[in-house]
């Protein structure tokens, strides 16, 4: 039995295989083709079509110079050169479908050059592309989902990301463990909002096979991996898994009950969600509403923008499924760690730091409006409410209030209904607290980001393994910024909820309610445990 350490991302107990998963090889060994040579006569079909669609295109009157110029560029990719032989390079040599031979080729072009401002060197890439999708018409596009296989697993990783974990069924995934990372990331966050035991900075070795198929043991409170226990430390965390089933079962008792402390304070407990799939958790486990909405995972895991319609139907979707309760849409909080090939967002020295949330969306006006109007649109079925990300300065609002001026002038002249719907400001900058009540008069609520706060606050990267014992968000300095953060709001009477990470630790619920907060948003999985603290809590002194 070997014994390996890492630091806890989500509590629970998972006993199990362990599956690597490796970036590249693990899309390769899902678009294994059992017969090549049928590839390659598929691939040679496909480009003979599309290189007839294209001398079409060529010999069409009216067109211009410049389109003969790209429609002749585009017909030679397929009739020499580098991408055509990469692509049969590709299907011959690794064995892979055509399709997945062609969407790899352009994908690896285009990160490696999509990002290069030559004129000649970005026209080559949009010539890629456009004959890539005109291949793949032909071919059929790959499915995208990561396959773990029959029998659920215990991943184990280098780091993985958000989008990856997103697209891999998580009910084959009993517990996840990753070399790099830390428990305050993104991709841990999500674990978390999945119910899935995490341990992140582990000393995976560089000969992982070693660990291939192996039975291991994750003890998600400690941040422990066992690997090929023996007989005794298995048998005793089956017990231990088992008691951890009867403690859920008897907290589930609390889902009907109040949000209400012993001397009468009533705090709503909310839920923090990155999918639809969340919703029916929430509920289950009481939820008063959805506190936190992480839209930015609907822009992960696929190749283009989602459109209008699309992001309608979800939030419809979910304003009638929770009816009455509040539902909180944070709009999409992408850049750093959050990022997809088809969002082209160019590489920046720190990321973190960097051109991310309000900053990208406000950018990328587009993106940011089309979200905007799929909100106000869906907000006609039921009780929603927006939230904007990494708020530094009152310039911000203005912007954004001006777009959605824009926005319900638009859905007006179109006749389409929408509510006056309340809005709030993701407080996680320490900017943003200095000026918390210039910017609490802006808006109807305010939202406390701690996750971030935290780490701008100390100057410390969270996903830093160096740092994670260094890493405090008990902090006094962060402490008492959210103090700072529900005393601005309440002057200027704005609701504050606390919805970071820092909101389910059990050990601060009381501590908070006496600053005052008005609500606390946390995964589903932890809404149980922190309403049985804030039941067992006083806010009220003793003598008063």
């Amino acid at each position: 039995m070997e014994i390996y350490k890492g630091a806890s991302a989500f509590a629970g107990i998972a006993i199990g295989k362990i599956q690597f998963y490796r970036k590249g090889e693990y899309q390769l060994r899902q678009h294994q083709a059992d017969d090549i040579k049928t590839e390659q006569r598929n691939f040679d079909v496909a480009r003979r079509h599309v290189m007839q669609t294209l001398k079409e295109e060529y010999d069409s009157a009216g067109i211009s110079e410049a389109i003969e110029h790209q429609v002749l560029e585009q017909a030679e990719l397929l009739g020499s050169g580098s991408f055509l032989r990469a692509v049969q390079s590709m299907i011959s040599g690794e064995k892979v479908t055509a399709a997945y031979a062609v969407q790899t080729t352009r994908d690896e072009l285009n990160g490696t050059f999509g990002n290069l401002k030559d004129p000649s060197i970005k026209e080559r890439i949009h010539n890629v592309s456009r004959v890539s999708d005109l291949l793949l018409e032909i071919l059929g596009k790959e499915e995208k989902k990561i396959n773990l296989g029959e029998e659920p697993v215990i991943l184990a990783a280098d780091a993985l990301s958000p989008a990856e974990l997103m697209e891999m069924d998580k009910d084959k995934l009993l517990g996840i463990v990753t070399r790099k990372g830390s428990a305050t990331s993104h991709t841990a966050i999500l674990a978390k909002s999945m119910d899935i035991p995490c341990v992140t900075g582990v000393g995976i070795p560089a000969s992982e096979e070693e660990w291939e198929d192996t039975v291991a043991i994750i003890d998600g409170y400690t941040g422990t991996l066992y690997l090929e226990p023996d007989r005794e430390v298995r048998r005793e965390y089956e017990i231990r898994r088992k008691a951890d089933l009867v403690e859920r079962e008897a907290l589930l008792k609390l889902k009907d009950e109040k949000d209400i402390t012993l001397d009468g304070k009533e705090v709503g407990i909310y839920a923090n969600i990155g999918s639809l799939d969340d919703l029916n958790s929430a509920l289950y486990y009481g939820a008063r509403g959805i506190g936190l909405l992480r839209s930015e995972f609907q822009y992960l895991g696929r190749e283009s923008y989602p459109g209008e319609e699309e992001l309608f139907q979800a939030y419809k979707k979910t304003a009638q499924t929770m009816g009455d309760r509040l539902v909180v849409i944070r709009t999409a909080d992408l850049g750093a760690d959050k990022q997809a090939a088809y969002l082209e967002i160019p590489q920046e020295t720190n990321p973190l730091m960097g051109n991310r949330g309000i900053r990208f969306c406000l950018d990328r006006k587009n993106l940011f409006k089309t979200q905007i109007r799929a909100i106000y649109r869906a907000s006609w079925y039921g009780n929603l409410g927006m939230m904007y990300p990494m708020i530094s300065e009152e310039e911000e609002m203005d912007a954004i209030e001006e777009l959605i001026r824009e926005v319900k002038a638009e859905l007006s002249s179109e006749g389409i209904p929408f509510k006056n719907i309340r809005t709030g400001i993701m407080m996680e900058t320490p900017a943003a607290v200095m000026i918390g009540e210039e910017l609490a008069r802006r808006v109807d609520f305010l939202g406390i980001g701690t996750n971030d706060l935290t780490q701008y606050t100390l100057a410390m990267d969270r996903q830093n393994p160096l740092l994670q014992k260094k890493y405090n968000d008990h902090h006094p300095a962060v402490v008492r910024m959210i103090k700072m953060i529900i005393d601005a709001g309440h002057k200027e009477n704005c609701k504050v909820c606390l919805c970071g990470e820092l909101a389910a630790d059990t050990r601060l619920t009381e501590t908070f309610l006496r600053m005052g907060v008005d609500a606390l948003s946390v995964v589903p999985a932890c809404i149980l445990p922190v309403r049985k603290a804030l039941r067992a809590a006083r806010v009220k002194n003793e003598d008063e």
